[in-house]
């Protein structure tokens, strides 16, 4: 029966520790959390938006020249060079 009650304690006490832990976790408020996030998305341009953004300048998917693929097992290959 005290083999129960100690693991309960230590289960208990560890629990108390990730609380305290958690606790001392840097916060910061919403209203400075969403402005963040609102500052981002103003100013970070998503190309998947092109009706916000308008349409890429240059198109990083675009087939490589080297006539790779651009895997990297093609680039790493000396025989697909």
């Amino acid at each position: 029966m005290s083999t129960v009650l100690d693991h309960k304690l230590r289960k208990i006490i560890e629990h108390n520790n990730r609380m305290k832990e958690q606790l001392e976790l840097p916060r910061i408020p919403v209203s400075q959390a969403s402005e963040s996030l609102i500052s981002y998305t103003q100013n970070t341009k998503d190309y998947l938006l092109p009706s916000i953004w308008g349409p890429p300048s240059q198109d990083p998917f675009a087939s490589q020249p080297s006539g790779a693929c651009g895997c990297s097992w093609c680039i790493m290959n000396p025989i697909v060079r």
